[in-house]
């Protein structure tokens, strides 16, 4: 399996990088915290280093750890606009239960 990220989470990746002057890498992966176990981390991959695995997607480079794959290989990640809400929103197959504030999460 592998990670997937939608068009529209590609297209808002490409704008805040040509916004802010970065490469159209966003790294993804997950870190222990919460009240349920592990939240998800999203920021510019500033460089790939050998434990990472790269996937290429709507012009978006997506680096993922070797370490955080395990925790949400299978997911997809879109970007979904409500109204003056905006955010990503994960799809992960492998989540066994979120915290009530949906910050956290347990496989």
């Amino acid at each position: 399996m592998a990670i997937q990220l939608t068009e529209a989470a590609a297209r808002h990746v490409k704008t805040c990088a040509e916004k802010e002057g970065r490469a159209r890498s966003l790294r993804l992966g997950v870190r222990t915290s919460g009240c349920s176990g592990f939240m998800y981390t999203v920021d510019f991959a500033e460089e790939v280093s050998d434990g990472d695995l790269v996937y290429d997607q709507h012009g978006v480079q997506l680096v993922v750890s070797r370490k955080s794959l395990p925790f949400i290989d299978g997911m997809e990640v879109d970007y979904i606009q409500e109204g003056l809400n905006q955010r990503f929103d994960f799809r992960n197959p492998n989540v066994k239960d979120m915290c009530g504030c949906g910050e956290s999460f347990t496989v």
